[in-house]
């Protein structure tokens, strides 16, 4: 099976029946940076966020994600302040990040006095019981840079939990090949139990300070220490992240050959009846592909099917009154 497919088919799996041995999903995501010092050093395949005591207070409070800048900065819940006063920077900069909190939701604003002024409208919530990474590699015989890859997450510990996913046969030799706190998971989506559990992943220090692997050569691998505070800054972007972005992310094939029926979740993902598997529409249809027909994608509305299937709600925030007045 192609990386691609596997990695839909399990984020469905996830988002339906939880993160096996440790929990609830919660959240699933695709394709997450999760380095502190490398911007987009370190791109998870998929991130599930385990639910904290105040999930149900982060559903209700906007269905987008956060800006991290909106989120450090000290705006005051309930009591006006002037923009300029809470985010750093120049005045046009402190305008701008309070319009972006606006626009999820989470951030009211106002004009009194000639200033413009801006509050949270309810406290952010403590809502993240945890991140759990998942690389996912099909096929063991090609395993690219995933030993890099499960260093980078284990020394690092901005998740709490960090596995491997794979459709191949699990050797010792390859577990030998991995720190041991990662775990590995030996999928098969025809089985009864699609997810074989071979090895339970350890919680990682994800609450201290951790190594953050920069790069390697012979003889040398380069590493950048982690404060625990940039660790906690870095959790809240994933999470925040994930939330406003979720798994279902690409796009339907607008083709005739997408399946329009129930056919492997057709009605949400983009499965296409000449390869009889899921496609990567964005890098996979069109002229090149001998089974293409120009038509409509399916009818689908991701959205609502994010909707149907978890805790995540589309109007929190305002979203679609927002849209809806955006049009006049």
């Amino acid at each position: 099976m192609r990386e691609f497919g596997f990695e839909l088919r399990l984020c469905a799996r996830l988002e339906a029946g939880g993160v096996p041995s440790v929990g609830d999903a919660g959240v699933v995501a695709r394709q997450l940076g999760t380095s502190v010092h490398a911007a987009g050093g370190r791109i998870v395949d998929a991130v599930c966020v385990l639910p904290g005591p105040e999930f149900d207070a982060r559903t209700g409070l906007t269905s987008e994600t956060i800006p991290p800048a909106v989120l450090d900065a000290d705006v005051p819940v309930g009591e006006y302040e002037r923009v300029t006063s809470v985010f750093d920077g120049p005045p046009e900069r402190a305008r701008t990040l309070a319009e972006r909190g606006a626009d999820t939701g989470f951030l009211d604003l106002d004009r009194r006095g000639g200033q413009t002024v801006v509050r949270q409208h309810a406290r952010y919530p403590d809502w993240v019981g945890g991140l759990v990474g998942v690389e996912n590699k099909p096929d063991l015989g090609r395993p690219g840079d995933l030993e890099a890859q499960m260093r980078h997450d284990a020394s690092l510990g901005v998740l709490d939990y960090a596995v491997v996913a794979t459709a191949s046969h699990v050797t010792r030799a390859h577990l030998n090949r991995l720190p041991k706190s990662v775990g590995v998971w030996r999928v098969d989506f025809d089985a009864s139990d699609p997810i074989d559990v071979v090895r339970e992943p350890e919680r990682l220090d994800a609450r201290g300070p951790g190594l953050e692997v920069l790069g390697s050569e012979p003889g040398k691998t380069n590493v950048r220490p982690v404060t625990a505070a940039e660790k906690a800054r870095q959790r809240r972007r994933v999470a925040e992240r994930a939330y406003g972005k979720g798994w279902r992310t690409y796009d339907l094939p607008g083709c005739s050959a997408a399946a329009r029926g129930e056919r492997a979740g057709a009605a949400a993902l983009p499965f296409c009846a000449y390869h009889d598997r899921l496609v990567d529409a964005a890098s996979e249809c069109g002229a090149d592909c001998p089974g293409y027909e120009p038509a409509d994608p399916p009818d689908a509305d991701l959205d609502a099917e994010r909707e149907r299937n978890t805790p995540w709600n589309a109007d929190a925030g305002g979203r679609r009154r927002q849209s809806g007045l955006d049009q006049f």
